[in-house]
């Protein structure tokens, strides 16, 4: 059992069989990409043979034979699909059919040992290597040298990974034909220097998608994986450092051994922790192993998570932060748009606090610096405006930007090509060089920054104009009550003169006042959210529609009532009273005197029904669509709020019940109020016996 040789074509099989799979999960369909995963399985395969016969010895010289054939046969044909019409079609016939030839002589090897013709298999082994590591590496040749300035760059990682395996055999199988035999060393080594080979053609390989292989190497795996290898040189290093100093330390060779491999350790441990080594490492991997700068997918997906967490309540500090983190920079400061548009003002800094930063100072929007980042929406790098300001049209950076070297980048923040901000980031660890891809991230991530505030400060406007709103209607609900209270009260003045010494007059007018009184301190305990909720009282509907037919008797055309006796519902009794009494005053001023206003009430299904009906001019669908409920909007001109109807729908769904409107023109109009019985709505009281509050001052206001 030969251990070296295991290991080392062991080493080789693994890896390219790690790489045909990961070729074959990218395969697309083309020629190119299939014969490159036949020669990176085939290899496996040679690479696997190999290790076996380290491992028994058992293997055939003829197998050995037919694996080294066929893998570089296999090779070849990759090579002459990769060249294609670059390379000479003689050239490319020929390497076939040499692969050809000398796979038929294998074959035909047993028939030459009968007829007594017979061959060195180690000497046949040398010449047939020597014969197709020629042709591959004139094929690899011709490749490079015939492809253009641009696609060199793309093969150069694929010449030196498939060359290195040819230029080896060529070296060993020369070898062997001088000394007559091939060295134990080179042939055990070689496994190994294959395995070397792996990582480069798959690099080629995502360097190069017209080969139909898109593939996919994550560049933490790759970070990872050249630090794991680095970290295991450097180990291997030591250790011969260490071997050489036990060597030549004499009687303290052993403790001088310690010393060396401990420091070498904490050497090791310092390098591992250092940010400046591993970003310079994270840069040497996106400069030569991948064509783009970042992986964007992950550059995106932290940038909207820092964008969108709840760890800072303050929206621009969080996006300036997103931004920075992109790039690795140590802080940074962001400027707004104030509404008026005159100035920019610092509205974040990062990681440090506006109040620490007292040079700062609002830009004005006259000044050159906004004036030049809207017309141009360019990204500013501060150094290359210090070293060349024709570049930027000798733009003058405010004194504060001038004076601090360290603010390196200055991106403008643009919403529907209108600079709402800018972010001044300070310069990003060394080795940084603002190129286009980091101008072209910039502008993007710029661009959804600024939609990101903007959307923020539209949800602020929104909540002050809701809170507005509410403040509003709320302010509405109490001018409408105050309405109702002031017309029964002038309605008691204008009576005075001529019934002032009547007493049913001055009984009638002390009800009227008591009435608004209990009306108007009911409202201003609930404005004071003082009040204990009513809703929970068990009254009767029959009664309250007589209370509320009775206040609209004296207008015409009176009411007529229709009651099929006691009907209790769950309710407040003054605001009940007063949403019939607003349906009947309603159904009055729409009908004439000569019509009818008609008032039903019915229960049964555990439900009450209150049908006021009238003969009036009636509503069209329309009105009762858009119009009825709407609040504010009124038919009565000044002299309405446009609010009761709202309101006493609004109440009603407050406990349970619905209403419902039919009309027609010329046809009148038919209001029904629907309420759960009593019996049925007391289980609801733990829900809705609820102190009233300023936030159901709006309910309280009546009609």
């Amino acid at each position: 059992m030969n251990l070296a040789g295991m290991i080392s074509y062991g080493t080789a099989g693994l890896g390219f069989m790690l790489l045909t799979v990961l070729l074959a999960t990218s395969w697309n369909g083309r020629r190119t990409g299939a014969w490159l995963i036949a020669a990176s399985a085939m290899t496996a395969v040679w690479a696997a043979v190999l290790t076996v016969e380290h491992h028994s010895g058992a293997i055939p010289v003829l197998l050995l034979y037919a694996v080294e054939i066929l893998r570089d046969a296999a090779w070849i044909y990759a090579l002459t699909c990769v060249g294609g019409a670059a390379l000479p079609r003689s050239l490319s016939l020929a390497a076939r059919v040499s692969c050809g030839v000398l796979l038929v002589l294998l074959l035909s090897a047993p028939l030459l040992a009968q007829a007594g013709v017979r061959l060195n298999p180690t000497l046949l082994l040398s010449r047939a290597g020597l014969i197709l590591s020629l042709a591959a590496l004139i094929l690899l040749e011709q490749i490079y040298r015939n492809a253009g300035e641009a696609a060199r760059g793309s093969l150069r990682y694929f010449c030196i990974g498939v060359g290195g395996l040819f230029a080896y055999d060529l070296f060993m199988y020369s070898q062997g034909e001088l000394l007559g035999n091939i060295a134990v060393d080179s042939w055990n080594a070689r496994g190994l220097i294959n395995a070397f080979a792996v990582p480069l053609i798959a690099i080629a390989a995502r360097r190069n998608p017209h080969w139909s292989l898109e593939v996919f190497v994550s560049r933490q795996v790759v970070f990872y994986t050249t630090t794991f290898m680095a970290v295991g040189v450097y180990l291997v290093l030591m250790s011969i450092g260490g071997y050489y100093v036990q060597m030549v330390g004499g009687s303290w060779g052993r403790v001088a051994q310690i010393i060396f491999l401990a420091g070498a350790a904490v050497v090791l441990a310092s390098l591992l922790g250092s940010p400046m080594l591993r970003r310079r490492a994270q840069v040497f991997i996106s400069k030569h192993f991948y064509r783009n700068k970042y992986d964007y997918r992950l550059e995106w997906l932290r940038f909207i998570k820092t964008l969108s967490s709840q760890d800072e309540a303050d929206v621009p500090r969080t996006a300036l932060r997103a931004i920075a983190q992109i790039f690795g920079s140590p802080g940074g400061l962001l400027f707004l748009r104030e509404e008026e548009g005159r100035s920019f003002v610092p509205h974040a800094a990062w990681p440090m606090r506006l109040d620490s930063m007292a040079q700062l100072a609002a830009i004005d929007s006259s000044e050159a610096l906004p004036r030049f980042l809207a017309r141009t929406e360019w990204i500013i790098d501060t150094r290359e405006l210090r070293e060349q300001p024709v570049l930027y049209e000798n733009l003058i950076l405010p004194a504060w930007l001038r004076n601090h070297p360290q603010m390196r980048i200055v991106s403008p923040l643009l919403q529907l090509d209108q600079l709402v901000g800018f972010v001044v980031l300070y310069e990003p660890p060394p080795p940084f060089q603002l190129t286009y891809e980091d101008r072209d991230l910039l502008k993007t991530v710029g661009r959804h920054v600024a939609t990101h505030i903007a959307q923020h400060e539209a949800d602020r406007k929104l909540a002050e104009a809701r809170q507005f709103e509410a403040y509003n209607r709320l302010t509405a609900f109490m001018m409408h009550d105050l309405k109702n209270s002031i017309a029964q009260l002038q309605l008691i003045i204008d009576n005075a003169q001529r019934h002032r010494h009547k007493p049913e007059f001055i009984d009638d007018a002390l009800g009227t006042i008591d009435n608004t009184v209990a009306r108007m301190t009911r409202l201003m305990e609930q404005l004071r959210g003082t009040a204990a909720s009513e809703r929970s009282l068990r009254v009767d509907l029959a009664e309250l529609t007589l209370e509320a037919v009775r206040r609209c008797a004296s207008r015409r055309p009176a009411p007529a009532v229709r009651s099929a006796g006691e009907v209790f519902v769950q309710a407040d009794r003054e605001r009940l009273t007063n949403v019939i009494e607003h349906i009947l005053r309603n159904a009055q001023d729409a009908t004439g005197e000569d019509g009818r206003v008609e008032v039903s009430l019915d229960s049964s299904n555990s439900q009450a029904t209150l049908i006021v009906q009238d003969t009036g001019a009636g509503m069209d669908a329309t009105f009762l669509r858009q119009r009825l409920f709407r609040p504010f909007d009124s038919t009565k001109g000044a002299k309405g709020m446009g609010i009761g109807a709202y309101q006493a729908r609004e109440y009603v769904r407050s406990i349970g019940g619905k209403v419902e409107v039919c009309s027609s023109p010329g046809q009148g109009t038919r209001f029904a109020v629907t309420l759960p019985l009593w019996a049925e709505t007391a289980h609801l009281d733990t829900v809705h016996d609820e102190p009233a509050g300023p936030a159901d001052a709006h309910e309280a206001a009546t009609t």
